[in-house]
């Protein structure tokens, strides 16, 4: 699924136009988006939780030419699954 289509469900499941569940869904992802770009988590009940990991910097090679490089320390966000998701996904979803 993708945002299109995200939209296009919302609009469907609430009874909406395109146009109005198009900037309901936006401020949703852009709220999770600056939550997590200022370090915070993200917990939804029965569907998972968006964490930021630390990693530190590295010493790495350049894979065209072999030498030795620095990989900077970076932060990305990390995607742990819920149990009630987990288990649909396992047990097929019935709706």
């Amino acid at each position: 699924m993708n945002k299109s289509q995200l939209i296009e469900a919302l609009a469907q499941e609430m009874n909406l136009p395109v146009r109005e569940a198009t900037p309901i869904t936006n401020t949703i992802l852009d709220s999770m988006v600056a939550a997590l770009a200022k370090g915070d988590n993200i917990e939804i009940r029965g569907f998972g939780s968006f964490v930021i990991k630390k990693y530190d910097s590295y010493f790495g090679r350049n894979p065209k030419t072999g030498d030795k490089i620095k990989v900077p320390a970076k932060k990305l966000p990390f995607f742990k699954v819920g149990k009630e998701l987990r288990e649909k996904v396992n047990h097929g979803y019935t709706g």
